[in-house]
């Protein structure tokens, strides 16, 4: 009886948890883009080579190299670890079915890039200004 208590308390504990990490990183994109949201399913299409374009306009995934922001990002939207990541686009590129995504080591930089380029959608910390894109709800 105890251990299925705990179990409850458990799963009651990660059921609150995971919508608060999902609030750690932010999902922007350039202001070109003609959406203001996206399912948590296309956004994992568009980050995985899956889908390139959203509302008949090509998009471009933009990533960060590491930092909180990539892990939670890849943990909440990708279900993906950073090694497995690399092992996906590896094989992408290597059988000629997608290349190897831009990836920025900063917030500003991925700030920056998303700005300035037609259709981009990156991620960044919660914490930064995101003054000049767009910020995307993922539903």
């Amino acid at each position: 009886m105890k251990m299925k208590t705990v179990l409850v308390w458990a799963a009651m504990v990660a059921a609150l948890i995971t919508p608060a990490i999902a609030g750690d990183v932010q999902v922007i994109a350039n202001p070109g883009v003609g959406v203001a949201d996206l399912t948590a399913d296309d956004l994992k299409e568009i980050f995985l080579g899956g889908k390139t374009s959203v509302g008949g306009a090509a998009v471009e995934p933009v990533f960060e190299q590491t930092g909180a922001a990539h892990e939670e990002f890849l943990k909440t939207y990708l279900g993906k670890s950073d090694a497995a990541l690399r092992n996906h686009f590896k094989t992408l590129v290597f059988t000629g079915k997608g290349a190897q995504p831009k990836a920025f080591a900063s917030d500003a930089e991925v700030l920056k890039y998303v700005a300035s380029t037609k259709g981009a959608i990156g991620y960044v910390s919660a914490a930064a200004d995101t003054a000049g894109v767009k910020k995307l709800q993922i539903k």
